[in-house]
């Protein structure tokens, strides 16, 4: 089940349609204490791509009118401008093909970005994506021109599905989102990285500590999109820098080969030539 390409070196870059993209950590937007640290955690986690919902920020198309007070969108735009980053819209909450689709529509008006995470919820427990409308959206917003980034399961099923309907990148979920459980399904994911060798796949959702982080990036992920874990932490700043060092180190050891878990102990002195005392 090994089909992981293990060359290459710590500074090469991700693509997603496309694009090279520096940093392997995408940094979500949400539950910030203020957008002072918003903007001093993502330049801390030297992430290139943040996601943004279009709920709260559809009122940025307003701020500025003539006679209006300029509004909350219009000041996080700005600060997402002065840093530099890309911006992946994500149709957070849809729970309908219909929503997730116009939803994604308004985004590409609003942000400029063919690029949308693709979102359709299934089930309000654990925020499981609903796979089946999943597919459909993808299916109608690949053929709108869309690149899709799904928010998806580890099922090979689904993924094969998703691919079919135009997807050139997938995005499994390692536990429910912000949940902080980490990889629930180690099994689940690497089959599909094997499955999947040569498309970028990237964990997103349920990645609580930099170690889960550096788990996925072993097991031979491209990338990690994390939100909740940075932003309620008590300190978001250190914590993006942490997960940041925690994508470098998983990804170095991912390039260095680790050794085979063995289920028996294996000396790692030589025996042959030690002193015998008789």
């Amino acid at each position: 089940m090994d089909a992981i390409n293990r060359t290459g070196t710590l500074a090469d870059p991700v693509e997603f349609y496309g694009t090279k993209v520096g940093s392997r950590l995408l940094l979500g937007t949400a539950q910030y204490p203020s957008p002072a640290i918003l903007g001093e955690a993502i330049r801390a986690s030297s992430a290139d791509i943040v996601t943004v919902s279009l709920r709260r920020e559809s009122g940025a198309a307003k701020a500025g009118q003539p006679g209006g007070a300029p509004l909350a969108g219009q000041s996080f735009w700005q600060l997402i401008r002065d840093l530099g980053v890309k911006v992946l819209p994500n149709t957070a909450g849809c729970k309908t093909v219909k929503e997730a689709v116009t939803t994604a529509q308004m985004a590409r008006e609003l942000f400029d970005t063919p690029w949308v995470k693709l979102e359709v919820i299934g089930e309000d427990d654990t925020l499981q994506p609903d796979v089946f409308g999943l597919v459909e959206a993808a299916r109608i917003l690949s053929r709108d021109g869309f690149q899709v980034f799904p928010y998806t399961t580890e099922d090979l099923v689904v993924a094969e599905k998703l691919v079919a309907a135009g997807c050139e990148v997938l995005m499994p979920w390692g536990a429910p989102i912000g949940s902080g459980r980490g990889l629930n399904n180690p099994y689940g994911l690497r089959s599909l990285r094997a499955h999947f060798p040569g498309l970028p796949l990237v964990v997103d959702a349920g990645v609580g500590v930099p170690s889960h982080a550096a788990a996925a990036m072993e097991m031979g992920y491209d990338a990690v999109l994390l939100n909740t874990a940075v932003a309620k932490a008590g300190d978001p700043v250190r914590m993006a820098r942490a997960f940041a060092r925690a994508i470098e180190a998983g990804r170095e050891a991912l390039i260095a080969d680790p050794m085979e878990a063995r289920d028996m102990a294996a000396p790692s002195t030589p025996v042959m030539g030690r002193a015998v005392l008789g």
